[in-house]
């Protein structure tokens, strides 16, 4: 430890610390403007300057390492002086925009030139102009704001890894661009516009469109995949404005993906508003009561084993909780389903579909396989933790496939399940990798363990890791990377149907044994209609409501209160931060009163209820699912295969980006790139 004085305040700190988190410590605070503790030092803004004893020049306290006996002051008149004369050089050149500029009201440099700044400014040349560069659909620039502190060229570089933004010219005629005035080719791309401390890059869907102490600030969690980042939804009214990111750094450390970020405009277009009912191949408005009894019509017509309920990727887990309860006691009827094919899933212990590391237990591992998974697109923050550790510690990273640019250096195999067998048999130079890991991470995608190997991979690379204590009270080497916000929790719920060989209510339903169809917000699922009676419950006239004969119009994420797990299975809950439109009502309400029409009993009386039924039904499950019970490996089948990536279309993966218009755009920009050979 090391022993020093700010403002003659003595401070014990850890070594390696720089002078101004030494002084953060103390509890003074630095302006800055370059600084950020979450990139490198680049030390070129000079706001933090500090005075310490017996240096004559006052110091960036930012880029000084703190050492044994340092005098730091950060109030004296001298310091003062410095700043004041830092922030007349940086407004030199700045535009008075600020009546006109979406950051103000939240900008750093108006917050600090309230404190530093003069109301003259003794420079009489012309301002100079820079033009604006082309950033793609979701960066609004107006580079004559530009201060150079470089935050956004060492976040393309260091956290996206995508290099593509840096700086051309020099001294009064330096500009920041991307060199061939393009698309930032990343998933995190618009994190640049949180971290510019000026208004220099904004975020282009939401110009103009709200000032920030007019919106109601809600902090919720996302769904846009599994990872469940979290997030601040700003509302104007009761329209979605914008998402920003929370701090979590166990999960997604201060970063949200573009789509977390962007596919909130969805929310406002394709809505369903009024319940629908289809006649003549032609859907026409209808009351609840009208669409309650129609159903309540149809499954008293029907027998209990010729209804199934197929449960979506954006479903909170009280909406899956009531659910299951409606088919289990008032349909009498186990055949529900959420995956989209025949995933293999063993659900003895909860270990077999979770994150087992953690999210932050990446930056620990000291060798990684990707074994039929592409993170980049499956869980882009998850990716990027990925990439922090190939970074940090030089982590080996090894995938089955070649997945192409996944922002980090990887060795790949054939591609073959073949590969598999060979480690876990010990017949490949990976096996003495892995077990003379202290850490390993392996990590399975949904593609894998879909293929007709899944069952054999998934269970041979259990009991191998398991053989060579990879699976332990401290440290668990086997990940699942779940692709929806839904996946762990309807696991969690037992919403599946398993035999080990086939999803059996997928397969029934293939084959029309089923006459009466609940989907729960699924809109992903491969099915030919012919002769079923589909209800369709949720928020966007999507690929679901296509096809069904009576909608009944749900809430999104945003809209309502309700807990996801994710991926690591940490239960987490996500806030109303708006209202559905029209006659929509809160999913769990549209089951509750169904029941009551069909069984003339409500299956809660109120909300509190449904919660701690769910709370109380998990806990019991989070007992149950440690099974000591365990596959024998002598038995299972192996088939010698190609592993074939999904191929996810990013930017539509579910029926709120669809919805959405910015979405659309990036989708086109992406593909514009592809077709160009610019990409990668």
């Amino acid at each position: 430890m090391l022993k020093l004085k700010v403002n003659n305040k003595d401070i014990e700190i850890e070594e390696g610390l720089t002078v101004l988190q030494a002084c953060e410590k103390a509890g003074v605070e630095i302006p800055r403007f370059c600084y950020h503790e979450k990139l490198s030092i680049a030390g070129n803004c000079r706001m933090c300057l500090v005075e310490i004893e017996k240096s004559p020049k006052p110091v960036a306290s930012c880029a000084m390492p703190a050492t044994e006996g340092m005098n730091i002051k950060t109030n004296t008149s001298f310091v003062e002086k410095s700043r004041k004369g830092v922030m007349e050089f940086l407004l030199a050149n700045h535009p008075l925009d600020c009546p006109v500029c979406d950051q103000g009201g939240e900008c750093d440099l108006q917050d600090q030139s309230l404190f530093y700044g003069v109301d003259k400014s003794r420079y009489k040349e012309n301002k100079r102009a820079v033009a604006e560069k082309n950033m793609g659909p979701l960066i609004k620039t107006q580079m004559t704001r530009c201060i150079h502190c470089t935050r956004c060229i060492r976040f393309a570089t260091e956290i996206a890894g995508v290099p593509e933004l840096g700086a051309i010219g020099r001294g009064e005629n330096m500009e920041i661009t991307t060199y061939l005035e393009k698309s930032m080719e990343s998933e995190l791309s618009a994190n640049v516009v949180d971290l510019c401390p000026v208004g220099a890059l904004t975020s282009k869907p939401y110009v103009f469109e709200a000032r920030p102490w007019e919106l109601k600030k809600t902090e919720s969690i996302d769904v846009m995949d599994a990872i469940g980042s979290n997030i601040r939804v700003d509302t104007y009214g009761w329209e979605v404005k914008r998402i920003l990111p929370r701090i979590n750094e166990d999960i997604n450390e201060e970063w949200i993906s573009d789509k977390t970020r962007y596919a909130c405009d969805g929310l406002l277009n394709q809505r369903l508003d009024t319940p629908l009912i289809k006649y003549n191949n032609k859907f026409d408005k209808a009351s609840w009561n009208e669409v309650n009894n129609i159903i309540k019509a149809k499954i008293k017509e029907t027998s209990s084993d010729k209804i199934c309920g197929l449960t979506g990727d954006l479903t909170n887990m009280e909406t899956l909780f009531i659910f299951k309860e409606f088919f289990n006691k008032c349909l009498n009827s186990k055949n529900l389903e959420s995956r989209n094919d025949d995933v293999y899933l063993n659900p003895e212990k909860r270990e077999n579909y979770l994150f087992n590391s953690h999210i932050n237990g990446i930056e620990e591992s000291d060798f990684i396989f990707l074994i039929g998974s592409n993170p980049r697109y499956e869980a882009t923050i998850l990716n990027a933790r990925i990439r922090k550790a190939y970074l940090k510690n030089k982590t080996k990273i090894v995938s089955s496939n070649n997945v192409g640019d996944l922002t980090y250096h990887y060795d790949f195999l054939k591609g073959k399940t073949g590969d598999i067998k060979e480690i876990v048999e010990d017949k490949h130079p990976l096996s003495n990798i892995i077990k003379l890991s202290k850490k390993p991470l392996i990590i399975l995608g949904q593609s894998v363990l879909s293929s007709n190997s899944g069952r054999y991979i998934f269970e041979s690379i259990k009991y191998f890791l398991k053989k060579n204590g990879k699976i332990n009270n401290e440290w668990n080497s086997l990940n699942i990377i779940s692709e929806n916000a839904s996946t762990v929790g309807s696991f969690d719920l037992g919403i599946f149907q398993n035999n080990n060989v086939s999803n059996q209510v997928l397969s029934n339903l293939k084959n029309q044994k089923y006459e009466l169809v609940f989907l729960l917000g699924r809109d992903n699922l491969k099915f030919k209609k012919k002769n079923e009676f589909i209800i369709y419950q949720g928020s966007h006239g999507d690929k679901g409501a296509e096809i069904a004969d009576i909608i009944l119009p749900g809430s999104a994420y945003t809209e309502q209160n309700g807990y996801f797990t994710n991926l690591e299975g940490k239960l987490q809950k996500a806030y109303k931060a708006s209202y559905p439109p029209g006659e929509a009502r809160e999913d769990w309400k549209i089951i509750n009163d169904l029941a009551e029409v069909v069984n003339n009993k409500k299956l809660f009386n109120n909300r509190e209820e449904l919660e701690s039924s769910l709370i109380n039904y998990l806990n019991l499950m989070y007992e149950k699912n440690n099974s000591t019970k365990e596959t024998d490996v002598k038995d299972l089948v192996f088939e010698n295969e190609n592993i074939i990536i999904n191929n996810i279309d990013y930017y539509y993966s579910n029926s709120i980006a669809r919805a959405s218009k910015t979405m659309f755009k990036c989708r086109n920009e992406k593909t514009k790139l592809e077709s160009t050979g610019t990409e990668g």
